[in-house]
């Protein structure tokens, strides 16, 4: 009920722009499991203003991923051709800002705490896209900078999500924008675990497509650590390359060797532990639910 209202207030925001090409373009985006709109929703409850709050929020997040698929070269997003494939980079990107802009309007219409929130979450998703394509340019082996990237990239809008929730309902913000940001911090963790243990067809991109595109997620941070001097040769020479099965494989096998898949998942939870420790008291079962869907998933 609440998804088919968020899509029909998406729809009003993109039929606003009174545009025939931005209107086709966008019915070729897919929207996907709108976690930021559970967890926003999970904290404010239901009613108009929220599902509104949500949609501003979701045409973000398409927005962003419009962008991140192109500078990724994404030709997949969500099993179905990405935008970009289709229509090519430049509608891809004017799509996206269109997206932005719209959400911003409609944002205006929000109290400024509210507005502030959502436009600083922005601003810091996009520095930590940069922050990403930096990162790429060689094997980063600074965990720390990883998870500045994460909290930066993903945990941004997801913090951002919870603390809006908590403004609209009157309750602690600063609690929930813990929350948020820790499980966003998490769910990227996983994101990036998936991308090695999970295969092409439930992916909807091809297997390691993170490595083979310069990214160092925690598991390949943990692999360089462990590996002895030859294998962290190998690493190296594999990083940022079109994989091979047989590359996939000994990638794999060393991943599991060292334990850094499980190590991963495990910093993974100690961070969503600490999600829900910062609203103990709360009363909000939801919340535990949002977690466990975020964490406890197979893509």
């Amino acid at each position: 009920m609440a998804r088919s209202q968020i899509l029909r207030y998406m729809q009003e925001y993109i039929a606003d722009c009174r545009n025939e090409i931005i209107s086709e373009l966008f019915g070729k985006t897919s929207q996907g499991k709108m976690l930021r709109s559970k967890l926003l929703l999970a904290v404010s409850g239901i009613h108009e203003k929220a599902l509104r709050l949500c949609a501003i929020i979701e045409l973000i997040q398409s927005a962003s991923l419009l962008h991140d698929d192109v500078i990724d070269n994404a030709n997949m997003r969500r099993k179905s051709p990405s935008l970009n494939a289709l229509f090519g980079n430049k509608n891809a990107i004017m799509l996206g800002d269109v997206l932005y802009a719209k959400a911003f309007f409609e944002l205006s219409a929000y109290e400024n705490a509210i507005a502030k929130s959502v436009s600083d979450s922005v601003c810091r998703l996009a520095i930590g896209e940069i922050e990403d394509v930096f990162m790429a340019q060689s094997f980063n082996t600074n965990m720390t900078r990883y998870l500045q990237m994460c909290e930066l990239k993903t945990a941004a809008l997801i913090a951002t999500s919870a603390e809006c929730g908590a403004l609209l309902a009157g309750l602690d913000s600063q609690k929930y924008r813990v929350y948020g940001n820790n499980l966003g911090i998490a769910f990227q963790i996983i994101d990036d675990v998936l991308d090695i243990t999970q295969d092409s067809e439930v992916l909807g991109k091809p297997a390691m497509s993170d490595f083979s595109e310069g990214k160092t997620t925690l598991p390949y941070i943990y692999l360089y650590e462990r590996a002895n001097e030859a294998q962290r040769q190998e690493l190296l020479a594999l990083f940022c390359t079109p994989l091979s099965q047989d590359s996939i494989a000994w990638l794999r096998e060393h991943l599991y060797m060292y334990d850094c898949i499980q190590d991963s998942i495990t910093k993974a939870r100690e961070y969503a532990f600490c999600a829900l420790d910062s609203i103990q008291g709360e009363n909000n079962a939801h919340l535990q639910e949002v977690v466990n869907n975020m964490i406890e998933r197979e893509f």
